[in-house]
């Protein structure tokens, strides 16, 4: 495969060699446009300046392999995703396959409930500040779609602007 913009990651020698040693890892810009933060792995769908694997979010799995994350984030990117069909579920669930155990996801979007998130036309998926309790396996909320388990770090919002969620990679009840 010969990439758009940035690296191939088409094998997995490839990338063991971006990514290093398993206990190495990587920092996830997940949806980083032309906004990758500094020293950080952007993906996003779009071949822009600074992305490094040009990828569908919606297409699963990544081409990333289990575990090689340290941390993610995505700003501005959730309310994006599609919710149709399981696919915001299929999406966290797939964050929490590329995170290594423990590691953190943090989330910055627009409350569903927001002008900001209402007056966009390629907004799709609102979420609230319940939303998150859906992937916690101890809550009621989690029996609906058993996604993967994650606990919730931080959490603040605002019904007229942003929500911003911490969200933990927890390990799977038995």
């Amino acid at each position: 495969m010969t990439p758009v913009l940035g690296i191939s990651v088409s094998d997995a020698a490839t990338v063991m060699d971006i990514f290093g040693t398993p206990a190495a890892g990587i920092r996830l810009d997940i949806g980083c446009g032309a906004n990758k933060q500094a020293n950080w792995y952007g993906i996003d769908f779009q071949a822009l300046p600074g992305v490094d694997l040009v990828h569908d979010l919606t297409v699963y799995p990544w081409p990333l392999p289990d575990a090689c994350a340290t941390v993610a984030m995505a700003s501005h990117v959730v309310e994006h995703i599609p919710p149709h069909n399981l696919g915001f579920i299929k999406f966290m669930n797939e964050v929490w396959r590329v995170l290594k155990p423990g590691a953190e996801f943090a989330i910055v979007m627009p409350h569903g409930y927001s002008p900001g998130y209402l007056q966009d036309p390629t907004h799709c998926n609102p979420c609230n500040e319940n939303t998150w309790l859906y992937f916690m396996q101890e809550h009621p909320f989690w029996n609906f779609y058993q996604p993967m388990p994650w606990t919730i770090k931080y959490l603040a919002w605002d019904l007229s602007a942003n929500i911003e969620v911490v969200m933990v990679k927890a390990a799977l009840n038995d």
